[in-house]
């Protein structure tokens, strides 16, 4: 008589994972989706920690336009007028990002994002790569232990990183500056307001952003105005991937289009002033 081994199972005894024999019972092309995604976040790691450690070409004078991966620049490092919040930390060493102040707290909010684990463990980590498809990982210990215990602070991060988007709404309003100090439209005024949309999409979408507005109610009618935000919340938050992935790149889209304008490659198409 043969014997079944015993499936590993999973940190909680909640049942047996998943034992497939065979290295995929897809016959699809599953392969498509984590590649591509493992593609864009590799790309945007990268493109990112490249630029934040340049420190230059992050702000055009004449016409205020400030790259998201430096607000706020709160270093007397910084540029001249490219300070809106002033310059409380003094000057930086050259090694030192002068984006220090945001872009922890934007990359730990993207980093512990529900749907960043998922695409993340999906593409990076291989566990699991897509359904019905085998993984390299005999054990799962959940994100009980370190370092993936550190994703259980998705819900700080959004109050940080909310707290970032009204500081990215005030850059956008700096954009709509002219040459001669006045009101003025251009180019990467729109581009800037394009990417604070999609900025504030992906928060508000964000899962723990609803869960604030109503995960914690008991009564929804003594609540009329929190119960209708989670309403709105909720139809977005069906959306939420969508924003995410949007966003990662209209903020590349912002930092290369105030970095060639920034450096001379062009000049700014001006709609107004």
């Amino acid at each position: 008589m043969t014997t079944t081994p015993a499936r590993p199972r999973s940190a909680f005894g909640a049942g047996p994972r998943a034992a497939i024999s065979a290295k995929t019972l897809r016959t699809d092309g599953w392969r498509a989706s984590p590649l591509s995604i493992a593609a864009i976040l590799l790309f945007f790691i990268v493109y990112s920690t490249i630029r934040i450690f340049m420190a230059k070409w992050y702000f055009v004078q004449p016409y205020g336009y400030l790259t998201p991966l430096y607000s706020p620049c709160l270093s007397d490092s910084c540029v001249a007028g490219s300070s809106h919040f002033g310059t409380p930390f003094g000057e930086f060493p050259v090694w030192l990002p002068l984006g220090l102040a945001a872009f922890p707290i934007v990359a730990g909010f993207r980093v512990t994002c529900y749907y960043y684990r998922k695409s993340g463990y999906r593409s990076l980590w291989m566990s699991p790569q897509a359904c019905a498809v085998q993984e390299p990982h005999k054990k799962y210990s959940g994100e009980t232990r370190f370092p993936l215990i550190f994703m259980n602070s998705h819900r700080y991060f959004f109050y940080l990183a909310a707290a970032i988007l009204l500081i990215n709404i005030w850059d956008a309003l700096h954009a709509f500056k002219g040459a001669d100090g006045g009101f003025g439209i251009g180019l990467g005024s729109l581009i800037i307001v394009v990417n604070v949309i999609a900025l504030a999409g992906y928060t508000a979408s964000c899962h723990a952003c609803r869960h604030v507005m109503g995960g914690r109610l008991k009564h929804f009618s003594k609540h009329p105005v929190r119960y209708h935000l989670w309403t709105l919340i909720s139809k977005l938050n069906t959306r939420h991937g969508t924003f995410a992935m949007t966003s990662l790149f209209t903020v590349i889209l912002t930092d290369a289009y105030i970095m060639a304008v920034s450096a001379g490659l062009f000049t700014d198409l001006r709609i107004f002033n």
